[in-house]
This record gives C-alpha cells, sequence and structure tokens, in this order.
C-alpha cells in the first residue's frame, strides 16, 4: 500500500502525519479517516477550492486532473503547478507526500 505523509500544518496536524492508504481510495477520505480535518464546504463535490492541497512527491502517478477541477484551481488561493483538490485525487501505487496550504477561500470559515 501507498504511504501519504502530510507535513507539518500549524492548525490542522502540526506534527505531520504518515499512514497508509489503498490504492484507489480518495485522498480527502484517508485524510479525515487519519484525523486530519481539512476543509471541505462543498462536501467533496468538485464545487469549490477548499479542500486544495499540494501534491509535492507522486504527483505524476495521480489520475489526471479534469476540466471542472482545473477550472475550480484557477480560483484557489496560492495555486502552484503541484495543486489538486483532494476530493478528486485517487491514489495510485507511489507514496505521496501533501502540503495543506496555510490559508483557503471559505467564506463561512473565515470569520
Amino acid at each position: 500500500m501507498p504511504k501519504i505523509k502530510v507535513l507539518p500544518h500549524a492548525d490542522i496536524c502540526p506534527q505531520g502525519v504518515e499512514f497508509e492508504s489503498p490504492k484507489g481510495a480518495i485522498l480527502i477520505e484517508e485524510l479525515f479517516k487519519h484525523a486530519i480535518k481539512i476543509e471541505h464546504a462543498c462536501e467533496m463535490q468538485c464545487a469549490c477550492t477548499t479542500c486544495q492541497v499540494y501534491v509535492r512527491t507522486g504527483f505524476d502517478s495521480l489520475n489526471e486532473a479534469q476540466d471542472k477541477e482545473n477550472d475550480l484551481l484557477d480560483r484557489a488561493w496560492g495555486v502552484d503547478m503541484d495543486s489538486r483538490l483532494s476530493c478528486q485525487v485517487i491514489i495510485d501505487d507511489e507514496d505521496l507526500v501533501v502540503e495543506i496550504p496555510k490559508y483557503t477561500i471559505n467564506m463561512v470559515s473565515e470569520g
């Protein structure tokens, strides 16, 4: 099974975390299973950008982003070449290193 390493994030997982996930699993669901409470304002329907992550290692092993995901990423905060919406990432055979952005665009949680 591939290993998923989540880099430290001050609010969501200060120590970082590493776990194994089955091939074919959805990244955001695996994050939730391992107590990483990443935002997901659209309830994982590929309708917002709040679950954006940077896939620092293993990006090329992932399923290709569809047009809808790419269109949404155009509006995300701090998007870069490694950005994906974690609700759209299907884990394959390679290990992943994931970084959660410092900020997200979520009008509901921005108090």
